[in-house]
């Protein structure tokens, strides 16, 4: 039993998947870190261009965003929305490549929807401080499990939605894949003596379609979806009192 459970048998293998998901995040930091130098370098009188123009404009926007749809108390939001945005977008769209979603592994958008999780619970504690804990025996003290386990909704329904739609995309291409080759095996391979090369016939006709929607439009959308819900939890945590005083703040700087 010594040997069967011995450090020489606690090995760390990944798979394919964690592997593309850690080489896009070491990509999206180096051109962070890249972009970030060129914006230090530049000169602030001078118009923006290239890649420092898209980045002045992301931000610009995602500012807006966060402006309009969260109110004051998270201006520094917007960098965590690009992180995640680029995130998302990345780890669906490099499925186009021929490369295995990592979004298709369930501890990638599991790791995902942890971050909103516990952005969602700070912003709460950051708010209410002790108040915080009273949600869970609301309105009775019996209604405690209830409570504790509601409070893992939002981290379970993000990260479903981002694996089973990049799931039923896997599958589907793959299942479409089989069957067109099969196809084509059948009518080009044996029947006209084009050997297993016949097998390649169908499969570019329907293929690209389905890539672009489930490689490339998809991931267009989840990622925006998952930005909009991830503000929308984060911001419902702001207490009411803090809205109403904000909304005052707010006419009485317009009527000045």
């Amino acid at each position: 039993m010594g040997n069967l459970i011995g450090p020489e048998n606690l090995k760390f293998a990944p798979n394919l998947e964690t592997i593309v998901c850690v080489a896009l995040c070491l990509v999206l930091a180096i051109f962070m870190i890249i972009v970030g130098a060129i914006a230090r370098h530049a000169d602030p009188t001078k118009r923006p261009k290239g890649i420092l123009l898209v980045a002045d404009w992301a931000v610009e926007k995602l500012d807006g965003f966060v402006e309009e749809n969260m109110g004051e108390g998270f201006e520094n939001f917007g960098g965590i929305l690009l992180g995640i945005i680029l995130f998302v977008f990345s780890n669906f769209i490099i499925g186009i490549t021929g490369l295995p979603t990592p979004m298709a592994y369930l501890p990638v958008p599991l790791s995902l929807g942890l971050v909103t999780f516990l952005l969602i619970h700070f912003t709460a504690i950051r708010y209410n401080h002790w108040k915080y804990f009273k949600r869970y025996v609301e309105p009775f003290p019996f209604f405690l499990p209830i409570n504790l386990l509601s409070m893992w909704a939002p981290l379970l329904s993000l990260s479903l939605r981002l694996f089973g739609n990049a799931l039923v995309g896997w599958v589907l291409l793959t299942l479409v894949n089989w069957g067109l080759g099969n196809a084509s095996a059948a009518i080009f391979g044996a029947g006209l003596g084009f050997g297993t090369q016949g097998e390649l016939f169908f499969v570019p006709i329907a293929t690209p379609l389905l890539h672009a929607y489930f490689d490339v439009f998809s991931s267009f959308i989840q990622s925006l979806v998952f930005v909009f819900l991830t503000t929308l939890f984060v911001a419902q945590e702001k207490p009411e009192v803090d809205v109403e005083k904000e909304t005052k703040l707010t006419s009485r700087k317009e009527a000045n």
